[in-house]
């Protein structure tokens, strides 16, 4: 069975899982979400319950709403969700396509988008350059002029399955001059990736609490442009659960959402925006994911490996590795949890050539030597 992270007095988080009643593995986790959290989070999550319409209660909604807008340098309405990322991408096809869209896929995760958008009966346009190629304004530019009628375009900025970033602010201003509204899939870049939602015009832009904040997973955030929310009040048949207007009216009325909200998950993300801008602001925050993701990819370097994206296009958030002559993926994250570190699988058509070390949540400098060492030894 499974038991609970809890921080070394090293301050290194662990996940304990226990094969029998007399002995344990502990992993060190190298993953691309959920994702390992700071002592300072997981303490604050053992809070007691309050109601989610005490005042105390809105008082925390209304000051981690107000970090994320800062954080995301935007005057949008943000809004919090009660699920993963997967739900408010269902949210921006309900609430803000009427009738077809344009994906542009890199991966699985834009795949995903595809799917959503035709299982909610939408016309679907992709734009699928090929694995481990990133999606360019050029290619974009002349995918919407031969699509004009399409009403939203929507991009992975950071595809986790290759570990591939998009250029998202050359991409953004494609799709303004084309007058399209702009969702961007922000899941594995928001909080570990410089992200400009005003300057860039996002209409609406999410993640979720399980990848680069280090929150356990079951929270989703989103900025809405207002342009997004008055498609939400003219759209038909787009439920309830993620109906922008009722976010809107809940908040702006309550300070809450009109079902139960995560309350710890909240309490969670609000004390990690709140130690980021004690420890000098998210500019310090984006410096030390590059510091890691710099580490890591010399470590791969020097073992000969490569990563699998078309170089100056890599994730500085997941690194998806090659696996060497002779030993597949699977094999590679096989031996790794041997030894007591669990990085992550190659996904999908990548499942037997990669594997992926994620660089998301605590994770210190010294993990990441640790990590790379082994990986050596298990290669040798």
């Amino acid at each position: 069975m499974l038991v609970l992270a809890w921080p070394l007095s090293k301050g290194q988080v662990i996940l304990h899982r226990e094969l029998n009643a007399r002995w344990l593995i502990v992993m060190k986790l190298f993953t691309v979400g959920p994702v390992a959290c700071r002592p300072e989070v997981l303490e604050e999550m053992k809070r007691q319950m309050f109601s989610h319409r005490s005042e105390e209660y809105r008082e925390l909604h209304r000051e981690t709403v107000r970090r994320l807008r800062e954080f995301l340098e935007t005057k949008n309405k943000v809004f919090l969700f009660p699920s993963s990322g997967s739900g408010v991408m269902e949210g921006t096809v309900r609430n803000c396509v009427e009738r077809k869209m344009l994906c542009c896929i890199n991966g699985a995760f834009g795949k995903r988008y595809a799917e959503v958008g035709e299982s909610n009966g939408k016309i679907v346009e992709r734009l699928e350059p090929e694995l481990g190629k990133p999606t360019t304004p050029e290619l974009l530019d002349e995918k919407l002029s031969s699509a004009p009628d399409v009403e939203a375009v929507a991009i992975t900025y950071n595809e986790t399955s290759v570990g591939l970033l998009n250029p998202l602010p050359e991409l953004a201003k494609v799709v303004k001059e084309h007058g399209k509204f702009l969702f961007v899939d922000a899941v594995s870049a928001m909080g570990g990736v410089e992200l400009k939602v005003d300057k860039w015009k996002i209409d609406v832009c999410f993640a979720s609490s399980q990848k680069c904040f280090g929150i356990p997973p079951g929270l989703a955030v989103a900025s809405l442009s207002e342009g997004t929310l008055e498609r939400s009040e003219r759209a038909r048949n787009k439920g309830w659960y993620f109906d922008f207007k009722l976010y809107e009216k809940y908040q702006e009325r309550e300070s809450s959402t009109h079902m139960t909200p995560p309350i710890s998950q909240i309490l969670a993300l609000n004390k990690e925006l709140e130690l980021i801008d004690a420890e000098g602001g998210k500019q310090k925050r984006f410096e030390f994911y590059s510091e890691r993701m710099r580490r890591i990819k010399e470590g791969i370097e020097a073992l000969d490996l490569a990563l699998f994206p078309e170089r100056r296009y890599e994730s500085p958030t997941v690194a998806c590795v090659n696996a060497p002559e002779g030993i597949s993926g699977p094999e590679v994250y096989e031996r790794m949890r041997e030894r007591g570190f669990e990085l992550a699988k190659g996904y999908g058509k990548l499942k037997e050539r990669t594997f992926r070390i994620g660089n998301m949540g605590y994770i210190r400098l010294e993990d990441v030597d640790e990590m790379l060492q082994v990986l050596g030894e298990v290669l040798g």
